[in-house]
């Protein structure tokens, strides 16, 4: 079902890679989403509004991105 929803063996990939990359990424998310916020509280700024616009800059692009594509949504970019 993924393969041919995904077409995984045109794009030369597995289920098995497209599942081990899906949890690096959330884990590098999570990271993000927890690290960001107190370095950027360290310069002044306010760690709950850093958190949320850390959250939304890493949610829209690969929401946009699988909404317009029959592709895997893609990692986010780098805050």
């Amino acid at each position: 079902m993924l393969e041919k929803l995904f077409k995984l063996k045109q794009n030369g990939t597995t289920v098995k890679t497209e599942v081990v990359a899906g949890i690096t990424t959330f884990m590098t998310m999570a990271y993000i989403l927890a690290v960001n916020p107190s370095i950027l509280a360290d310069a002044g700024m306010d760690s709950n509004a850093v958190l949320i616009a850390t959250a939304l800059a890493s949610c829209y692009p690969p929401c946009l991105r699988r909404c317009s594509q029959r592709s895997p949504p893609s990692p986010p970019p780098l805050p």
